[in-house]
């Protein structure tokens, strides 16, 4: 593809988006991981598309690579890149792992097996930049923000209305076997966490999973994930957070078989990050998810979303809120491609 022929989403590799509607050029700029392939930049990082209409995007360009930080603790990952605006710059939110810094394997679960796979470092770092289009450099190259010794992913910043800044994040089944969503309190500069971290919610407490599962003994792996959590205040007050898990093959009455990996969400009625959290039907199924929500330029309220999980590609749908509950609106196939 020329260079300077727009790119358009079905034609753009996009694992766990992150879309910046920035208002003062009217662009939206749209994070993933680095591909080298589409990029031109070989190592592990992320790298942004631009668009101004959410249909024609450019060719994508690196803003972070892991490689240029001096003395980070990572090799791998790249996952999950977020862009956050705080204290008047730019924070990149990613998850880095090194397999060869193993972890302290816990005790089994609570199935009363051992943990299936070896645990090795894994967590999100925070890095900073005075523009969406980088560089940005890692605050702490040393560790992941969160307590190195968990082994976490897909780290998003909340703001509580009070003003104080939190990491939440999932907490790996490889650890746990039932996925946990956490959060820990971050200092003013982002720098370091203070305290420790809160229990949210754990992936079987979404009754529908265990409705598919006999007995309550998982009969896949993964067995019970938490991935990828957003957070956005409703307009009545609550807070939602969306997040991912797997769920089982279970052959519908079309004869078809639906699983893999969807979009769910989870409301806290009482506004806060402490919950109690209710958990809510998928959104989307189909093998999308890791969505993230964000307003278009003409006031809609959209969701992006990745299907499927493999070879990814974006997809977006405008939503809607009832109350405490979120609704797919509408499939924008017309920015997507459909699929």
């Amino acid at each position: 593809m020329p260079e300077t022929q727009p790119m358009r989403l079905p034609d753009m590799p996009l694992h766990d988006p992150f879309v910046v509607a920035d208002g003062t050029t009217r662009t939206y700029y749209l994070y993933t991981s680095n591909v080298p392939a589409v990029s031109g930049v070989d190592g592990v990082g992320t790298m942004v598309y631009r668009s101004q209409d959410l249909r024609d995007w450019t060719r994508p360009v690196v803003v972070f690579l892991t490689e240029e930080q001096e003395g980070i603790w990572a090799t791998e990952g790249g996952w999950a890149p977020e862009v956050h605006t705080w204290g008047g710059r730019y924070y990149l939110f990613t998850t880095l792992h090194n397999q060869d810094r193993e972890l302290p394997v816990p005790p089994p679960g609570r199935w009363g097996t051992p943990l299936p796979l070896a645990n090795y470092m894994r967590g999100t770092v925070i890095a900073v930049s005075d523009s969406l289009l980088g560089p940005f450099t890692v605050l702490d190259a040393a560790r992941p923000t969160p307590p190195a010794h968990l082994m976490t992913l897909d780290g998003t910043l909340y703001v509580d209305p009070s003003g104080q800044p939190w990491m939440v994040y999932a907490h790996e089944w490889l650890q746990t076997i039932d996925g946990t969503m956490e959060a820990v309190r971050l200092a003013p500069d982002l720098t370091r966490t203070v305290g420790d971290p809160l229990f949210l919610f754990k992936a079987s407490d979404a009754s529908w999973i265990s409705e598919q599962i006999p007995g309550g003994v998982p009969h896949q792996l993964p067995p019970y994930v938490t991935d990828g959590p957003q957070l956005y205040r409703a307009p009545e007050g609550s807070l939602i957070m969306l997040w991912s898990t797997y769920e089982k093959d279970v052959p519908g009455p079309d004869g078809t078989v639906g699983g893999g990996y969807v979009q769910t969400y989870a409301v806290s009625e009482s506004g806060t990050v402490a919950g109690p959290w209710r958990q809510h039907r998928p959104l989307v199924r189909d093998d999308s998810g890791h969505g993230m929500l964000f307003h278009s330029f003409d006031g809609r309220l959209m969701m992006i979303v990745h299907r499927p999980f493999e070879d990814a590609r974006g997809k977006l749908y405008e939503m809607e809120f009832q109350g405490h509950e979120l609704r797919v609106l509408r499939q924008r196939t017309d920015l997507d491609g459909g699929g």
